[in-house]
């Protein structure tokens, strides 16, 4: 993604209100705008976690769902997502599903850098495993979603703020509750 990608902007209502360059919303003061959040699993019911590079402008380093990106303007969300997946671990998702329409948050990192975003979730099958794009993502691994409830709720700070909301709105809590009263 070049620092030629624009972004759409958003209003409080979540409609377009324009577009500005990637490189100028995410600071201090950032413009809510578009985005989407996607969880793949494998086949066994693992979720890909990633880390994402330490290049990243907004939490680098940090363990987060296993992708995000946004939309660029015009773009379906769904194709986004196809485009981010591929570019990002080169991976073909399937049974693409919606899980969270109206997801939306606003966060700031350590640097002060703010992430404002309407952000569509949605969950993936792959087949294959991933090939991180290194500018992208530093590590990948696959984790059981209740071992991964578990990490989240004992040091949610060392992951993305949007990963540990989500998990929480998706559920995947109960699952590690679940599993321990078995």
């Amino acid at each position: 993604m070049g620092s030629t990608d624009f972004v759409v902007l958003l209003d409080e209502d979540g409609s377009e209100i324009g577009v500005a360059p990637k490189s100028s919303v995410h600071g201090s003061d950032t413009a809510l705008h578009l985005a989407f959040s996607c969880h793949v699993y494998n086949a066994q019911g693992q979720t890909l976690v990633t880390r994402r590079a330490l290049e990243k402008k907004t939490w680098p380093g940090v363990w987060s769902n296993s992708f995000c990106g946004h939309p660029r303007p015009a773009e379906p969300v769904l194709a986004a997502v196809h485009r981010h997946a591929e570019h990002e671990l080169g991976l073909t998702l399937r049974d693409v599903q919606l899980a969270l329409p109206l997801f939306r948050y606003r966060a700031v990192d350590a640097n002060g850098i703010v992430e404002h975003e309407i952000c569509p979730v949605y969950t993936a099958y792959v087949d294959d495993e991933p090939r991180p794009n290194p500018h992208e993502i530093a590590e990948a691994r696959w984790a059981w979603p209740a071992d991964l409830a578990v990490s989240l709720r004992a040091t949610p700070w060392a992951f993305s703020p949007w990963l540990v909301l989500q998990a929480e709105q998706m559920h995947v809590f109960d699952t590690a509750s679940a599993g321990a009263a078995r």
